[in-house]
C-alpha cells in the first residue's frame, strides 16, 4: 500500500551511513570502558599482592570507580545541552585515557585508587552521552537497530573482559590492564574528531542546578556504595549497609521534591516519568539489570569455585553467551523497529529463562557442552531484551528531551546491576553457610561475599565441599531465574505495532512535547 502515512517509515527502512558511522565511533570508545571494568575485577588479587595492600583496600579500585560514575552521570545531560554532544564525548574520553595512563604509573594503592576515580569521571559520562547521540542520530523510527549497535560493548564486555584481563595478568604485568586503554582511546578520539557531527549549542540552556546535582549524585553514590558493601559483606543486615541505603533513598526523595519544584531547570527532570512508556522502559531496564546482569556475576564464580577453572579459562567458557547476544541483537533490532518491543522482549525473556534453567541444576561435573549451549541461548535472550527495552524508552520523547533521559536510564541500570549482584551474592553466601553449618563446617569468612567464597577453599577442600557449593549456585540461579521472569510485567506495557501504526507513531513523535507531560499510551495492540 502506497499511502502517504506509510512513507516516512518506509523511507527510513535502513540505517543510513551517517547513523552507522556515528554508532561505530561511539562503540570504539565504549568498548574500552566496558572491558576495563571487568579486566580490573580479574586483576584485584594480583594488584593486592604487587602493591602490598589488603584485598579490602584494593577493592576500592572498583568501589571508587563506581562512585565516580554515579556522581557524574546526572551531569551528562546538562553538559551535552550546554557544550554540545561532541565536546562532551571528547572530554569524557580524554579524562578516561588520562586516568588510564596515570593508573599505569601508580606507585602505591592510594595513588592507583585516586587515578581510578579520575577514570570513573570520564567513563561515567560515556555511556549516557553515547546513548543520547545514537538516539538523536537514528530517530524513533530506527531506534531498535541503532541501539543494537550500542549493545555490542554492553553485552560483550562482561563476557570477554575476564578473557582479556586473565591473559594480561597471566602473561604480562598489571600495568598493561590500564595501558591497553591508551592506544584504543587515542583511536576513539581521532575517529570522534573526524566523524562525529558538530551540533549547534542552545544558548538559552539554564545554569547548572548545583543543589540538584549534589542531591542526585550524592544519593546515587550512597545507594551504589551501600549495595557494594552488601556484596562484599555478603548481606544487607549490616548497619553500615542499611545506613548507606536508607541515606540514599532519603536523598532521592529530597531530589524528587526539588525537581518537581524546579521543573525543567533541574539537573534531571523527574516529570519525564509522567510519560508512561518511558517509565515502563525504566522499570524494565532496572529488572533486566537485576536479573540478567546480576546473574552474570554467578557464571564465572561457578566455573572458578566449583569447577576450579582459572580466570582466563572461565572467561573463555563464557564466550558463547557473547556470541548468542551478537546473533540475536541485529535481528531483535529490526523486529523491534517493525513490530515493537512489546513483541520482541517477551521472546527474549523466554530465551533468557531457557538458557538460565540448566544452571539451576548444576553439579560438580555438569557437561560443559550442555552449559555452552545454555549460555548461547541465554546470550540470545540478553540481546533480545536489553536494547529493545532501552530503544522503547525514546519512542515518545521529543529530541530535546533525549539528553536528559539517557542519564536516568544509565543510573537505573547501574543501580539495578548492583542490586542484582548484591542479592545473588547474599543468597549464595547464606545458602552455602547454611549447608556447611548443617554438616558441622563453616566458611573461613562467611561475611566476605563472593571474593571470600572463591578464595577460602583449597583444591582439596573443594573436592569435599564442591557438591554443596554446586547446590548453592543452583539455588542462587533459581533466584536469578525468578528475577528475570519479572521482566514479563513491564513488557506487557511496551509498544506493539504494525507498519501503519509505526509510520503514524514516528510522524507524531517529534511533535509530542505533550507526550512528555502526559501519560503516553503504547501504540495499538
Amino acid at each position: 500500500m502506497n499511502s502517504p502515512e506509510a512513507t516516512p517509515a518506509n523511507a527510513s527502512e535502513r540505517l543510513d551511513r551517517s547513523v552507522i558511522i556515528t554508532g561505530l565511533v561511539i562503540v570504539s570508545g565504549l568498548v574500552m570502558v566496558v572491558l576495563d571494568s571487568t579486566i580490573v575485577n580479574v586483576a584485584l588479587d594480583t594488584l593486592s599482592k604487587d602493591l602490598k595492600s589488603s584485598l579490602s583496600t584494593t577493592q576500592w579500585l572498583v568501589t571508587g570507580y563506581l562512585l565516580a560514575v554515579a556522581m557524574v552521570i546526572p551531569l551528562t545531560g546538562w553538559a551535552m545541552d550546554r557544550f554540545g554532544a561532541k565536546p562532551t564525548w571528547l572530554t569524557a574520553l580524554s579524562l578516561f585515557i588520562i586516568g588510564s595512563a596515570l593508573c599505569a604509573t601508580a606507585w602505591n594503592i592510594e595513588s592507583l585508587i585516586t587515578f581510578r576515580i579520575l577514570q570513573g569521571l570520564g567513563g561515567g559520562m560515556l555511556m549516557p552521552a553515547g546513548q543520547a547521540m545514537i538516539a538523536r542520530a537514528a530517530g524513533p523510527e530506527r531506534m531498535g537497530r541503532a541501539m543494537a549497535i550500542l549493545g555490542v560493548p554492553m553485552l560483550l564486555g562482561p563476557v570477554f573482559g575476564p578473557v582479556v584481563g586473565g591473559a594480561l595478568v597471566e602473561y604480562s604485568s598489571w600495568h598493561w590492564i590500564f595501558l591497553v586503554n591508551v592506544p584504543i582511546g587515542i583511536l576513539a578520539i581521532a575517529l570522534a574528531v573526524w566523524r562525529l557531527p558538530n551540533e549547534e549549542v542552545d544558548a538559552d540552556v539554564h545554569l547548572l542546578d548545583w543543589l540538584g546535582l549534589v542531591l542526585l549524585s550524592g544519593s546515587l553514590a550512597a545507594l551504589l556504595y551501600g549495595l557494594s558493601e552488601a556484596s562484599s559483606k555478603g548481606g544487607f543486615d549490616h548497619s553500615s549497609v542499611l545506613g548507606w541505603l536508607i541515606g540514599g533513598a532519603i536523598g532521592l526523595a529530597l531530589y524528587v521534591a526539588h525537581s518537581v519544584r524546579k521543573g525543567e531547570e533541574s539537573i534531571l527532570d523527574v516529570r519525564l516519568l509522567t510519560n508512561r512508556l518511558f517509565t515502563m522502559a525504566n522499570i524494565a531496564v532496572f529488572l533486566v539489570a537485576v536479573g540478567l546482569f546480576g546473574g552474570m556475576l554467578l557464571l564465572p564464580l561457578y566455573y572458578q569455585t566449583v569447577r576450579g577453572e582459572g580466570a582466563l579459562d572461565a572467561g573463555l567458557l563464557l564466550a558463547p553467551q557473547g556470541l548468542g547476544a551478537v546473533a540475536s541483537m541485529v535481528i531483535a533490532g529490526r523486529l523491534t523497529d517493525r513490530f515493537g518491543a512489546g513483541y520482541v522482549v517477551p521472546v527474549g525473556v523466554t530465551l533468557a529463562l531457557l538458557g538460565t534453567f540448566p544452571f539451576t541444576q548444576v553439579g560438580i561435573d555438569t557437561s560443559y557442552w550442555l552449559l555452552t549451549v545454555a549460555l548461547f541461548v541465554r546470550g540470545m535472550g540478553l540481546g533480545a531484551v536489553m536494547m529493545p527495552t532501552i530503544s522503547s524508552a525514546y519512542l515518545k520523547l521529543s529530541q530535546d528531551k533525549v539528553t536528559r533521559a539517557t542519564p536516568a536510564l544509565s543510573a537505573v541500570q547501574q543501580i539495578g546491576a548492583s542490586l542484582g549482584s548484591a542479592i545473588l551474592v547474599t543468597v549464595l553466601s547464606a545458602h552455602l553457610t547454611g549447608l556447611l553449618a548443617d554438616r558441622g563446617m563453616r566458611q573461613q569468612d562467611p561475611g566476605g561475599g563472593s571474593d571470600s567464597l572463591a578464595a577460602s577453599l583449597s583444591p582439596q577442600a573443594r573436592s569435599v565441599v564442591g557438591p554443596l557449593m554446586a547446590d548453592s549456585f543452583g539455588f542462587a540461579f533459581w533466584i536469578a531465574l525468578g528475577l528475570t521472569a519479572l521482566i514479563y510485567i513491564p513488557a506487557l506495557f511496551m509498544p506493539r505495532f504494525g507498519r501503519h501504526d509505526r509510520a503514524s507513531d514516528v510522524r507524531d513523535a517529534p511533535d509530542a512535547d505533550s507526550a512528555d507531560a502526559t501519560a503516553a499510551e503504547p501504540p495499538g495492540h
